[in-house]
C-alpha cells in the first residue's frame, strides 16, 4: 500500500510566525487530563489542510477535506502503531484518545494546560482549561511535520471543550409565570393546529446530542418513541443523565412533534466532534445540539474546524442541523452558517412578545455576513431564565444545586430560585438551549409535511413564516466587539431575534404548498471520497448523481476535486464499541429531490397528513407556489 502525499502549505508551523490567539490566556495551574482526546485530518483531497479553511469550511466546499480510503487506512494504521486507541473513523477526521506522554512521543512537542475565559451553563462567565501545543500558531493544533504521521495526516486538533446553554430547576406549580409542556410549548409554538391536522413528526427521525437521555415517567406515561441512547467516543453510562440537560431538553422537542422518532447521542463534552459524527452516522433527518462555545472572532481552533467540517458534510448529506445561537456567547457552532441558529423570545402572560435579554444575537463576525440567530423559540429572562417546567433524572446535578450556589437555582425565591425542593426530578431549563430543540421539533413537521425538501428550504420556510418580534433587546454578548445593551428588536427582520418566534402552523402549511409544485433546486452537497467502487452493487433509487464540490481558495484558484467520490461509511473505532453496540452508518446523498416525492415507508405513510397532488391534478407551478405561500405567510390563518 502507499499513500498520496499532497502537496499543501504546513498547517501552522509555528517558526517565524506569530501565535494566533483570541482570548486572553494563561498557563493553568491545573494538571493534564489523563486521557486527551483528538481529531487527526487524513491529508484532504484537494491539497488543502482543513485547518486553512477557516470560515469557508461550509457545505458547499467540505469536499475539498475528505480523503482518500488509503491514506485514511495509513493514518489509522501509524496511530495504532503509536499506541493510540481508535473511537472513531469518518471520511474526514479520525477521532482518538492517548496520554499525554504517548502525544508528547508521536508529534515531538509538548502539551500545556490554559486558563482561559468562557461562558458556561447558565450564562456564567467562568474560566476553562484548553489543551494546546507551544510550537503552532493556531490554537489546539499539533503539526505532523517531521514525525511519522507526515505523510498520512496533515495536522491534529486537540478537542476544545464545550458547555450546555442553559438555565437550571423548576418544579411542579408555582405562582411566577412559567410554561409547561408540553401543552405551553406546542401552543406558544403554534403546533398544535398542525398536530390537528395530523402532522406531528410521524416518521421524522431526530438525533439530540447533549448530555444523555434520563427515561422519566413523564416520557413512558406519553408514550415517546425513543432509542436507547447510543454513546459518543468517550462517553459513558447510557442510562444514566448526570446533569439533566438532555433529558430536559429532549420534552421540548416532544412538545412540537410528539411522533418524533427520538436518538439520543451522550457526548463527553471534551470530545464534542466525535458525538456529532456518532448522530450523523445514524442517518437522521435532524440533529439539534444546545452546546457549544464562546467565540467571539476568528481565527477558529483546530477543533473547530474538524467540527465545522463535520456539520458541513452532514448538511451537504440532507441532514437538518439546529444550534444554540448561544446566552451571552457569540456561540459557535450556532454561528456556522449551514445551521439553524435558534435564538430566544420570551412570551408575557398576556401573548405579547419580546426578545429575551438572556438569549443571545450577533451580526457576522468570524463567518462575513452571517447574523445569529436565524428564528427565535421560547427563552426566560434575566437572570437565571427559570421559564420553562421539564422532566429531568431525580438528583442530577441541575436538580440538586442550591440556588445560592454557583450554577443552582434548587430552593431561594423566584427568579433567583425556582423555590422548590430537591430530588424531585423536575427542571426549569430555558436559554437558547431550550430554543433549539424547538425548533428542531417544527423541522420534523416540515419533513413530514414535504419529505423532499432540504435543509436550506426547510430553514427559509421556518424563517418566512415566524412572528415578527418588535419590542425587547437581546443578550449583551460578551467578547470583541461588545454590544453591551444587546439588540433593540424591531418591525421585520432583526439582529435581536431573526426572522421572529416560530410558527409551527404556518410553516406546515407553507411545506404542504410547497410539496405540490416544483421543489427546487435539489439538495447540492459534495459527494466524497475513496476512488468509485466498480464492483456490482444493488440499485440505488433514486440515483445518485455525483457533485463536484467548488474548492476552497488559499491562493490560486484550486481546479475542481476529480474524479467524483463516493462516501465512505463512518465506522466505529475497533477498541471502545459503542454502547448499546450500533454500527454508525454512511452519510448519503439523497439524490435530486423530484416534485411530489413520495414519502418513504413509515416516514409520512397512511394519515401522516403529507401532501401529494391528487391523481389527475396538475402540480402547482412555481409562481402558484410563491403566491399561495404568500397569503399564508401574511394572513393569521385564524379560520380552520
Amino acid at each position: 500500500m502507499t499513500t498520496r502525499k499532497t502537496k499543501s502549505k504546513k498547517a501552522a508551523s509555528k517558526t517565524g510566525t506569530t501565535r494566533v490567539r483570541t482570548v486572553k490566556s494563561s498557563l493553568s495551574k491545573d494538571p493534564l487530563p489523563s486521557r486527551i482526546f483528538a481529531q487527526a485530518s487524513p491529508r484532504s483531497i484537494s491539497g488543502v489542510s482543513m485547518f486553512e479553511g477557516q470560515s469557508q469550511i461550509q457545505a458547499e466546499t467540505v469536499g475539498n477535506f475528505f480523503s482518500e480510503k488509503e491514506v485514511v487506512d495509513a493514518a489509522v494504521a501509524r496511530l495504532n502503531e503509536a499506541g493510540f486507541e481508535i473511537l472513531q473513523i469518518s471520511p474526514l477526521t479520525i477521532n482518538f484518545a492517548g496520554t499525554p506522554a504517548q502525544f508528547r512521543r508521536a508529534f515531538k512537542t509538548d502539551i500545556v494546560v490554559e486558563d482561559r475565559p468562557v461562558i458556561k451553563g447558565g450564562a456564567k462567565k467562568d474560566v476553562g482549561q484548553f489543551l494546546d501545543s507551544p510550537d503552532t500558531s493556531l490554537s489546539g493544533l499539533l503539526q505532523t511535520d517531521g514525525t511519522n504521521f507526515a505523510d498520512a495526516i496533515e495536522g491534529v486538533a486537540l478537542e476544545d471543550p464545550r458547555y450546555p446553554m442553559a438555565a437550571s430547576m423548576f418544579a411542579p406549580t408555582k405562582s411566577y409565570w412559567h410554561l409547561r409542556v408540553p401543552g405551553d410549548v406546542s401552543l406558544a409554538c403554534n403546533a398544535d393546529r398542525a398536530h390537528r391536522a395530523g402532522i406531528t413528526g410521524k416518521g421524522v427521525k431526530v438525533a439530540m446530542v447533549d448530555s444523555g437521555w434520563f427515561k422519566h415517567p413523564y416520557f413512558v406515561g406519553r408514550g415517546y418513541k425513543a432509542a436507547p441512547v447510543v454513546l459518543g467516543p468517550g462517553a459513558a453510562n447510557p442510562l444514566r443523565d448526570e446533569s439533566g440537560h438532555g433529558t430536559g431538553e429532549s420534552a421540548n422537542i416532544f412538545a412540537n412533534a410528539p411522533d418524533i422518532d427520538f436518538m439520543p447521542v451522550k457526548i463527553n463534552f471534551a470530545n464534542s466532534t466525535g458525538a456529532f459524527n456518532a448522530a450523523a452516522g445514524l442517518n437522521p433527518h435532524i440533529i439539534t445540539c444546545s452546546w457549544g462555545s464562546h467565540h467571539p472572532s476568528g481565527p477558529l481552533s483546530a477543533a473547530d474546524q474538524t467540527l465545522a467540517a463535520a456539520i458541513a458534510a452532514a448538511v451537504a448529506a440532507g441532514i437538518i442541523v439546529v444550534f444554540s445561537a448561544g446566552n451571552g456567547h457569540y456561540g459557535f457552532p450556532g454561528m456556522h452558517p449551514d445551521v439553524i441558529s435558534a435564538g430566544g423570545v420570551f412570551m408575557n402572560p398576556d401573548e405579547s412578545l419580546q426578545a429575551s435579554n438572556y438569549a443571545s444575537s450577533y451580526p457576522g463576525n468570524v463567518y462575513p455576513g452571517r447574523a445569529c440567530p436565524d428564528l427565535c423559540g421560547l427563552v426566560g429572562m434575566k437572570p437565571k431564565a427559570i421559564y420553562i417546567m421539564l422532566p429531568i433524572e431525580p438528583g442530577d446535578s441541575i436538580d440538586s444545586t442550591p440556588w445560592n450556589v454557583s450554577g443552582g437555582l434548587q430552593g431561594g425565591t423566584h427568579p433567583n430560585g425556582d423555590e422548590t425542593t430537591n430530588n424531585d426530578g423536575w427542571g426549569a431549563f430555558s436559554g437558547t438551549s431550550a430554543a433549539a430543540p424547538q425548533l428542531a421539533g417544527v423541522a420534523a413537521l416540515i419533513k413530514q409535511a414535504c419529505p423532499g425538501l432540504s435543509p436550506v428550504q426547510v430553514r427559509n420556510i421556518m424563517k418566512n413564516t415566524a412572528r415578527d418580534v418588535t419590542t425587547g433587546s437581546s443578550n449583551p454578548v460578551q467578547g470583541t466587539p461588545i454590544f453591551p445593551a444587546g439588540y433593540t428588536a424591531t418591525a421585520g427582520v432583526d439582529i435581536a431575534t431573526g426572522s421572529g418566534l416560530v410558527d409551527a402552523h404556518k410553516a406546515v402549511m407553507v411545506a404542504k404548498v410547497t410539496c405540490l409544485g416544483p421543489i427546487l433546486p435539489p439538495i447540492t452537497g459534495p459527494i466524497i471520497t475513496a476512488p468509485i467502487i466498480t464492483a456490482p452493487a444493488p440499485p440505488i433509487a433514486p440515483p445518485v448523481t455525483p457533485i463536484i464540490t467548488t474548492p476552497i481558495v488559499t491562493g490560486p484558484v484550486l481546479p475542481p476535486i476529480q474524479p467524483p467520490i463516493v462516501v465512505q461509511p463512518i465506522k466505529p473505532g475497533p477498541i471502545v464499541p459503542i454502547q448499546p453496540v450500533k454500527p454508525i452508518a454512511p452519510i448519503v446523498n439523497p439524490g435530486p429531490v423530484i416534485a411530489n416525492p413520495t414519502p418513504a415507508a413509515g416516514e409520512a405513510g397512511e394519515g401522516s397528513g403529507a401532501q401529494t397532488a391528487p391523481s389527475g391534478q396538475t402540480a402547482l407551478s412555481a409562481d402558484d407556489v410563491e403566491t399561495l405561500s404568500d397569503l399564508i405567510i401574511n394572513s393569521d390563518l385564524t379560520v380552520e
